[in-house]
């Protein structure tokens, strides 16, 4: 493929790969570790809600992912997650590790991804032409998706066998080796800060002035971010995505038990390795069903619409195997949905606010997993860890609906009609592609 001859994308491609594999096996192992050690939703709820409540953070994080070298960002999150991995294993050793501690370095790890994913996706449309930035975002959904099946397909197995802890342990191997390997990323320096005599603002300003103005054009850098999320069209769909955030949330946190009830961790394994086959196909499909010529209100409603039935009714089947099919398949419509959403953002957003945008459109996202998890983790202990995924497929489904009665909803342009123009940037906005990190 052409786009493999571009060694920035194939290194990053190739780190995001090895960092995916620790994402994912650490996500398994936290959830079910957290689960042996408290033996209570109410732990797995609290562990969901510490593991996504970065997630609001990352809103502070855009505007200097927009300034800070692509390269040192992944290098230096990857060294530091390693090292705190390596805390479970160490504090099983000696004997004092405890559901406490587990639960404590979570956000610590979490945080870090908050500045990994932003970063990668803001730093694609200056390392790649637009024509293949369909391509590019859904090869990293690919890779994202097929490590979260061939993890998942294992992790049950991997934890009957070594145990979560050693899965710990063999995490911070791959951090380790991702960023050697993200050493190797070698951009164009950035020329943003530099003036028309070719000096930086910083060598003609004292060191007060330098932090006075890096301060005001942070604050507007998050306020750009921001506004174009909440004070565009695009709000629309980014509430409902708050509604389905707090949904997922709410199911990652009694999966657990959901999977208990049907089998232990084996089930466990088996269905999020069919919610990453589901979003992986997702993904696969997006470049080939030429959705970029549906509105975005349309294809959202539709989506999730799909989603919200087949969540709801998978609790209601009685045989495992296609209760794990079915749940795969509600998450066909999210992977189809964030191949068009990344690119529809970085059609319509200067590549110099990139990394403002996708961080603000994170943690405004996400903003509702915490509350979800939290609220799931309680509701399971009441109706079920079955009560809470039908509730939850439900309240998808009437986002559908709501999509799809709303005007303005109805009004979004297609995936191939966005530019800057559709998010309030307008023409005279200087299109920075060229001056990256």
């Amino acid at each position: 493929m052409d786009i493999f001859r571009n060694r920035n994308f194939s290194i990053m491609f190739s780190g995001r790969i090895l960092t995916n594999i620790g994402d994912s096996l650490y996500a398994v192992a936290a959830m079910w570790l957290v689960y042996d050690l408290g033996g209570s939703t109410l732990f797995t709820g609290l562990a969901g809600f510490l593991s996504i409540i970065p997630r609001i953070i990352q809103i502070f994080s855009g505007p200097l992912i927009d300034r800070l070298p692509v390269r040192g960002i992944l290098v230096f999150t990857q060294l530091f997650q390693g090292v705190v991995l390596l805390i479970v294993p160490i504090a099983y050793y000696f004997d004092f590790l405890t559901v406490g501690l587990v639960l404590t370095i979570t956000p610590i790890l979490s945080t870090c991804n908050m500045w990994v994913y932003p970063a990668q996706l803001s730093a694609l449309p200056k390392i790649l032409d637009k024509k293949l930035l369909t391509q590019g975002n859904s090869l990293f959904s690919i890779a994202y998706q097929g490590i979260d099946v061939a993890c998942n397909a294992i992790s049950g197995v991997l934890i009957v066998a070594i145990g979560a802890v050693s899965l710990y342990f063999w995490n911070a191997i791959g951090f380790f080796i991702g960023a050697l390997l993200f050493t190797q990323i070698r951009m164009p320096s950035r020329t943003a800060d530099i003036n028309k005599d070719g000096h930086t603002n910083l060598s003609q300003n004292s060191t007060a002035s330098a932090i006075r103005d890096f301060k005001t054009r942070y604050l507007s850098d998050m306020k750009d971010g921001i506004r174009t999320l909440v004070a565009t069209p695009l709000s629309r769909l980014l509430f409902g995505i708050i509604m389905v955030n707090a949904a997922g949330g709410a199911t990652f946190t009694v999966l657990p038990a959901f999977s208990d009830s049907m089998g232990g961790a084996g089930i466990y394994g088996l269905l999020l390795m069919a919610q990453a086959l589901g979003s992986l196909v997702g993904a696969v499909a997006a470049p080939y069903l030429k959705l970029e010529r549906i509105s975005l209100g349309a294809l959202y409603s539709g989506a999730f619409m799909i989603c919200g039935i087949a969540w709801g009714v998978c609790v209601f089947i009685p045989w495992p195997w296609l209760t794990i099919l079915v749940y795969g398949l509600s998450w066909v419509p999210g992977g189809i949905t964030n191949v068009i959403i990344n690119t529809v953002i970085q059609k319509g957003v200067p590549a110099k606010n990139l990394g403002s945008v996708f961080a603000a459109a994170t943690g405004l996202s996400g903003i509702a997993s915490p509350a979800g998890s939290l609220i799931g983790g309680a509701l399971g202990l009441w109706i079920g860890g079955n009560g809470v995924i039908l509730w939850c497929g439900i309240a998808i489904f009437l986002v559908s609906v709501y999509w799809r009665l709303d005007p303005v909803s109805r009004r979004l342009p297609a995936s191939d009609q966005v530019d800057e123009t559709v998010f309030g940037y307008g023409t005279t906005v200087e299109n920075t592609a060229s001056s990256v990190i």
